[in-house]
């Protein structure tokens, strides 16, 4: 099975977010794991997926 990775920005992208929100969640030690190869951060997709699954929100549910 072949492991996909995203980069920062691709994240970012897929969230509507700033790379630099990323970068601040990480630093807090929230949102999906990162791995780091070099300087550079990656983000699984199946861990990313994961994360996107345990804090989905469905409607009437308190947040």
């Amino acid at each position: 099975m072949e492991t996909i990775l995203l980069t920062r920005d691709q994240l970012a992208e897929r969230w509507h977010i700033s790379p630099l929100s990323l970068r601040n969640l990480a630093s807090l030690g929230k949102g999906p794991a990162v791995t780091k190869i070099g300087a550079r951060p990656l983000y699984r997709l199946a861990d990313v997926e994961a994360y996107e699954l345990a804090h989905r929100l469905t409607l009437g549910q308190p947040e």
